[in-house]
């Protein structure tokens, strides 16, 4: 039986009609911690014009390529493993990076290492995509959120929801600027960072944009 998601069901569809604009004038994606496959293929299904890279970590690829190999389209490639923090990152450059519900499960290093190795293989101007919670000023955007992080943290001291403005510096550093802040349902949000034309990091400003 191929592993599966209600989560990925959920929100596969919200997700998409942003992915359709945002991504329209792009070729090819690279996908961060893939898990059951179902976003990838409803994905890559719905936007042909992509070529879709996804990606996790070895103990997730026995099902993420079974899915693909029995539902993916010719567009869906077979998923590569990666660890983020192996180094061991493909060797091409992508029009954009997706990951969605990685960043709580990660610990902070894994997060960084995520997001550096992201702008490093960002095409000029490509952009990093990321679906999840968020904290912002140091609050939830919900009591059922903040619920979730005490379970994430009893599980993991090392994992939990991020603060925004952690990351958001973070992808600064790295060469990266915020374009886009949408909200999602379930508590959820899809952030937008684009490679700066210099594809360097500064210490410049950064803003938030709302959907």
């Amino acid at each position: 039986m191929l592993p599966h998601s209600e989560a990925c069901e959920r929100n596969k569809q919200p997700i998409l009609r942003i992915l359709a604009d945002v991504l329209r004038d792009a070729s090819s994606v690279l996908e961060i911690g893939s898990g059951t496959g179902q976003h990838a293929v409803h994905f890559a299904t719905h936007l042909p014009q992509l070529s879709w890279q996804p990606t996790d970590r070895r103990e997730h690829l026995a099902g993420l390529s079974e899915r693909v190999r029995l539902e993916g389209p010719s567009n869906l490639y077979a998923p590569l493993e990666l660890d983020v923090r192996s180094g061991a990152w493909p060797t091409a450059s992508f029009d954009a990076v997706f990951t969605a519900n990685t960043l709580h499960i990660m610990c902070w290093p894994e997060v960084k290492a995520l997001l550096s190795g992201a702008a490093a293989r960002l095409a000029p101007r490509g952009r990093l995509l990321v679906y999840g919670p968020f904290r912002y000023a140091g609050r939830y955007t919900s009591h059922s959120n903040a619920v979730f992080d005490d379970q994430l943290r009893a599980r993991d001291p090392a994992s939990g929801i991020r603060d925004f403005e952690a990351v958001d510096a973070f992808a600064c550093s790295a060469g990266m600027a915020i374009e886009a802040d949408h909200a999602m349902p379930a508590n959820n949000r899809l952030v937008i960072w684009r490679l700066r034309g210099d594809g360097r990091a500064s210490a410049g400003t950064t803003g938030r944009g709302t959907a």
